[in-house]
């Protein structure tokens, strides 16, 4: 039966992928190279690609395409109802990895459609663990350069107040956030944080509410964990830091830097292990960590010229620590709270 599948798909390949009943969500395809021995790659997201969580995975595999030849479909916007269902079209269309993002609504169902087939690689973006014998698990780790972002805020703010807009109280949120807090005050003790979890992976007239709130709390400094913050850093005068992506060109006079989640060393890492036959399931945390490439701080852009040359080079020399491996940046995944 998957053979005849697979002869239907190469005939079928540049067709989008058709849409489920309901439709409450939106179905795209990439399609990539039809080289034999090409790895087939589909990913389940269940927000939109312009969200910075699934784009990161969106835009590594698209290089992907471009640089190793992967054949490369997705779905996104997928529906909680709809999750399995999706999931379990491409398993029968034969693809040989299946990635995307298991938090919440899609880890019960990734896992257990990942369970009955066992010969396709299955790697998700889950704060638990792997399963033998196909299930591996990521995360962004970008606490480190989430960090450094926390040194520069500690030391330019001038109210001493900093604001957090962050996702959903889980731990792969709450690292980030009580990292910037830790670097804010590992320069300047007298910091206190202003914190809002939104409730939504993606709702940026809510975080531009609450970024609204932090600044006429004394906010002078925001730490945009999800969109909507740089609308009111914008109209206030207030600077802000963005997320995942290098995020600069949004708001080119706000956004100092950003934590960067390049997700490519990872699908590199997958997609190769997939083609040698060497895939084994586990936990890739270090490929999304500042080593091996995985995060990294934003340029500065035009705050290169702006930004205190001793606070430049506090940041430098602390990016060389961590990846030489004699700085740790802690990581406390519980619930932090407003001071």
């Amino acid at each position: 039966m998957k053979k005849g599948v697979c002869l239907l798909l190469a005939l079928v390949v540049l067709v989008p992928f058709a849409a489920f009943a309901g439709g409450d969500q939106e179905q795209q395809g990439a399609a990539g190279s039809q080289e034999s021995g090409a790895v087939r790659v589909a990913a389940v997201y269940q927000t939109a690609i312009e969200e910075p969580w699934d784009g990161a995975i969106h835009q590594a595999l698209l290089k992907a395409q471009k640089e190793l030849g992967i054949t490369y479909e997705f779905t996104e916007q997928v529906a909680a109802a709809d999750f399995e269902k999706v999931l379990r079209e491409y398993a029968e269309r034969g693809f040989d990895l299946i990635v995307g993002d298991a938090f919440l609504a899609g880890e019960e169902p990734s896992r257990r459609v990942a369970k009955d087939y066992p010969d396709i690689a299955f790697a998700f973006g889950s704060e638990f663990g792997p399963v033998e014998p196909n299930y591996s698990v990521f995360d962004n780790w970008i606490h480190e350069p989430a960090y450094l972002c926390g040194v520069i805020a500690g030391s330019m703010t001038k109210t001493d107040t900093l604001g957090v807009v962050a996702a959903i109280p889980i731990n792969e949120v709450n690292r980030l956030v009580n990292a910037f807090i830790e670097g804010a005050k590992s320069v300047n003790p007298k910091v206190k944080t202003e914190i809002t979890y939104i409730g939504s992976w993606f709702d940026p007239p809510k975080a531009k509410e609450a970024a609204q709130a932090q600044i006429e709390a004394g906010a002078d400094l925001i730490y945009a964990e999800r969109f909507g913050v740089f609308e009111a850093a914008r109209e206030n005068d207030v600077l802000a830091f963005g997320n995942m992506s290098d995020q600069n060109e949004l708001a080119p006079n706000t956004v100092i830097t950003s934590p960067v989640w390049d997700v490519y060393p990872t699908m590199e890492y997958l997609i190769k292990s997939v083609g040698a036959g060497t895939y084994v399931a586990q936990d890739l945390k270090d490929w999304s960590m500042m080593a091996k490439g995985g995060a990294k701080l934003a340029p500065y852009h035009s705050f290169a010229d702006k930004l205190p040359a001793d606070v430049k080079a506090k940041v430098a020399d602390l990016e060389k620590q961590i990846k030489a491996g004699t700085f740790r940046v802690p990581i406390i995944e519980e619930k932090p709270v407003s001071d």
